[in-house]
């Protein structure tokens, strides 16, 4: 068999890198080509990404990648919850703000006001946390709303860097599962949180499931790095899911133990697991790969 190499790129809330992937038909080899950086601006006391660089980034792992040959696909999974914001012209409306910004103080209680916690825990089966994506809209809807005027759509930063890379706009599944906007057992987006929460429908894309190829790298990244036409693919957006792909289990009963910027464990499931118990410790339910969620 042809050897068949992928390009990933992991971001994490601290650093990030690419790893170039080597498939031979029998064993899988994996090289670091790539490592920088991944640090926040606070710009008039906003917290942000600085998304520019981190695509600039992108490139310079790419452009590494093909002195190794060509690659047949692009990966990208980052941290959950942040997002980016696109007008009706394709434009990124502003830096995507950090999910430790003080914006998000008191929505979490705002928002039951307008929601019942139970009712909310029992649709998205998600942990509470003020960093999550709900909180961070309705902290628009409340304090920016002129931001939303403009907005056309909202890309998860997965799915922002494959729009960067490609031009289509969608969202992978697991990313999805980490906003506390996805209804956990219909995988689709919500009505009920998002109309309780004022967010308008229009800012969601189409949820596609992890692992379908989203399309091509664009003309003009192809000609500005001197790459071939390649694939990009919605691998588990979440980079969570993505490690947990990994782990070395084959029992259907295990805990898994992930460390991070976040330490973590739980255990795989086939469907969401939403309970009085599950809402009384505050466990979340979270999207992965190949049908399975984690508890």
């Amino acid at each position: 068999m042809k050897q068949k190499k992928v390009l990933a790129f992991d971001f994490g809330a601290s650093s990030g890198r690419a790893m170039l992937g080597t498939y031979d038909g029998n064993t899988i080899e994996i090289e670091e080509i790539h490592r920088f950086s991944n640090d926040p601006v606070v710009v008039n006391g906003t917290m942000y990404w600085d998304v520019l660089r981190l695509f600039y980034e992108i490139k310079q792992g790419i452009i590494k990648a093909k002195h190794y040959g060509s690659f047949c696909s692009i990966g990208v999974d980052t941290w959950g919850v942040d997002f980016g914001i696109i007008d009706e012209y394709g434009n990124l409306i502003e830096n995507p703000i950090h999910y430790r910004d003080s914006r998000t103080n008191g929505m979490l209680e705002k928002s039951l006001e307008k929601i019942s916690k139970e009712e909310f825990y029992n649709i998205t089966g998600n942990q509470f946390m003020e960093i999550n994506t709900a909180f961070q809209l309705l902290s628009l809807v409340e304090k920016r709303s002129y931001i939303l005027e403009r907005a056309d759509k909202i890309l998860l930063m997965p799915d922002l860097f494959n729009y960067m890379l490609t031009g289509l706009k969608i969202t992978e599944y697991s990313i999805a599962s980490t906003t506390q906007l996805l209804d956990a057992r219909k995988q689709t987006w919500s009505d009920r949180v998002i109309d309780a929460l004022n967010i308008p429908k229009r800012l969601f894309t189409e949820i596609i499931p992890t692992g379908t190829s989203i399309g091509k790298v664009s003309d003009d990244i192809c000609r500005e790095l001197g790459i071939e036409k390649c694939d990009v693919v919605s691998v588990a957006g979440h980079d969570t899911q993505s490690a947990l792909v990994s782990v070395p289990n084959k029992e259907k009963d295990f805990i898994f133990i992930s460390c991070g910027t976040w330490s973590l464990f739980g255990t795989e499931l086939e469907r969401p697991l939403i309970n009085d118990i599950s809402s009384k410790y505050n466990i979340t339910n979270e999207g992965g790969m190949v049908e399975k969620l984690h508890f």
